[in-house]
């Protein structure tokens, strides 16, 4: 499949804004840079010519921006498929499970507050493909690493 490798500025850059979105959207893979848009056309491209599940696995270390990778694609799919305007859906699934990360984020080298959470967003469409709502699942990872309540 197609991979990405990004880095996490720490910072808001322009190239995650509105018309960076448009201007990805309806492009083939490759024909602009490499960018989290370009993968999340192209997963929203084969959904509604094969009609098909699509996933975009966004994996790294600690600190590196998966979980901001995962917000703009989710800004991604609710502008291009109508819904933006509508309701924020990342923020609202992004939010969905706070006291669950509470639980599990810890301090490590890399991260003041890092995730021992895995994440699965699924994102449901209707026949126009427009999101109709969202799901997230996590899964509790190196529960070792959680071993006491911070006083």
């Amino acid at each position: 499949g197609i991979v990405l490798v990004a880095i996490n500025p720490y910072e808001q850059l322009p190239i995650y804004e509105q018309d960076v979105i448009y201007a990805y959207s309806g492009q083939n893979m490759g024909d602009m840079d490499p960018h989290i848009f370009a993968v999340a056309e192209e997963a929203y491209k084969q959904m509604a010519r094969d009609e098909k599940n699509q996933s975009i696995i966004v994996s790294g270390e600690s600190g590196a921006g998966k979980t901001v990778s995962a917000k703009y694609a989710m800004r991604f799919f609710a502008t291009v498929g109508g819904s933006a305007s509508e309701t924020n859906i990342e923020a609202k699934v992004l939010a969905s499970s706070p006291i669950m990360e509470a639980i599990g984020n810890a301090k490590t080298t890399r991260n003041d507050n890092s995730s021992r959470f895995g994440k699965y967003i699924q994102i449901g469409f209707d026949k126009r493909y427009h999101i109709i709502g969202a799901n997230m699942r996590t899964y509790l990872l190196e529960k070792s690493r959680v071993v006491s309540q911070v006083r």
